[in-house]
């Protein structure tokens, strides 16, 4: 910070000594807080029994803060909200359990997309770039003559002045309809998107857990594509012995089960929902940490096997990668496990499709699905 009194030039200038700005306790123990609850999947006791452990040895709290202050504020601030209409043992009403609001939802998804994609400023609306010239908002150089039809918002002023002033002579300076001259652009392309998680047991399997990197992309993309590319749309569906539709809203909460991997159950699913969309750009996009182990026969019994790459359950995953390529849907695998006997299958399903496929540790996953939305990156095995 500096003082100056133009008035008086043998003052010059005075510096104080910069101080950082404090974080409120709040500010400072939410980001632990939001990391927390990602983890356990939305469960506050358990999330607050790692802050108090987490408190013995790092000293989170103090006198002055407490993790019940912190709960109290979270109260306050509109993050949490006691459940209604509870009863206690004897009938009465109860003290209800505390729940996640819909603006902790929103803050978690936001704190993803911090963490992955880095702090985004918040801009106009984005655009999916495509070979295709037509109409649209980013000029990329190339001039032609303006023809009947074209938006006026396109005419190159600089161009059509330069043009005016060969055909007409300074003297005579006019600008005419055949002196006008037009920037091309390239057509804005809306894309819509599924994505799959896999929620099979393998995902939390060996120490190592995949769900939770998983949850943090889906929510970071959904809030990406919000901010940036409101136009398109995103769903989530998640695949174990069966697969299903769920909210953004339940994203925090997503947890894996005793399942299988039924990718054709996803597939189809997937399928499904693009073909009502209306967009002509569609994609799938497929996080997995394992082969397909499991498929629903037409008696409704599920047919599993976990050995190896099983004959029957493979070629019903091809003949849906071959659907989806003629209904033009491509379809690309992060497969988040490196195991050498996985690359078989992923270059056979990713070839069937005609798609991309990213061989991933848990490390880059966020960066590298936001570079292939993004930019349409292709990147075959």
């Amino acid at each position: 910070m500096s003082n100056y009194n133009p008035t008086n030039f043998n003052e010059g200038f005075v510096f104080s000594k910069y101080t950082e700005k404090e974080i409120e306790p709040f500010d400072r123990v939410f980001e632990i807080f939001k990391e927390l609850i990602t983890h356990t999947s939305g469960d506050l006791d358990e999330t607050f029994d790692w802050l108090a452990t987490l408190d013995q040895e790092y000293n989170i709290f103090n006198e002055n803060y407490s993790l019940e202050d912190f709960k109290e504020d979270l109260r306050k601030r509109g993050y949490i909200k006691e459940e209604k209409d509870t009863k206690d043992a004897k009938g009465g009403k109860g003290k209800g359990k505390d729940l996640l609001t819909a603006k902790l939802e929103s803050a978690l998804r936001q704190f993803a997309l911090d963490q992955i994609f880095g702090k985004l400023k918040k801009s106009g609306l984005g655009d999916h770039k495509t070979k295709k010239v037509g109409k649209g908002t980013e000029l990329y150089g190339d001039n032609r003559s303006f023809q009947y039809g074209d938006d006026l918002s396109t005419v190159n002023i600089s161009e059509s002045l330069k043009n005016a002033q060969i055909n007409h002579g300074i003297n005579d300076l006019k600008l005419t309809e055949n002196d006008l001259i037009v920037e091309e652009s390239r057509h804005n392309a809306q894309m819509s998107t599924v994505l799959m998680i896999d929620i099979s047991h393998s995902m939390i399997l060996y120490g190592e857990d995949r769900i939770t990197p998983a949850k943090k992309v889906a929510m970071a993309l959904v809030e990406l594509i919000h901010r940036k590319y409101p136009k398109d749309t995103i769903d989530i569906i998640v695949f174990g012995n069966e697969a299903w539709p769920i909210k953004v809203k339940d994203l925090p909460y997503l947890q894996v089960g005793p399942y299988h991997t039924n990718t054709v159950a996803g597939l189809e699913l997937a399928m499904d929902i693009l073909r009502r969309k209306r967009n002509t750009n569609k994609q799938i996009f497929m996080i997995t940490d394992g082969k397909p182990s499991c498929i629903k026969l037409p008696n409704g019994e599920f047919y599993k096997n976990s050995n190896g790459l099983d004959e029957l359950i493979v070629n019903q995953c091809l003949n849906k990668a071959a659907q989806a390529r003629k209904l033009k849907i491509p379809i690309t695998t992060f497969m988040i496990a490196q195991d050498p006997y996985l690359r078989q299958f992923v270059e056979l399903f990713t070839k069937q499709n005609n798609g991309k496929a990213f061989l991933t540790g848990l490390k880059g996953l966020g960066e590298m699905i936001f570079e292939d939305y993004e930019k349409n990156r292709i990147k075959k095995i």
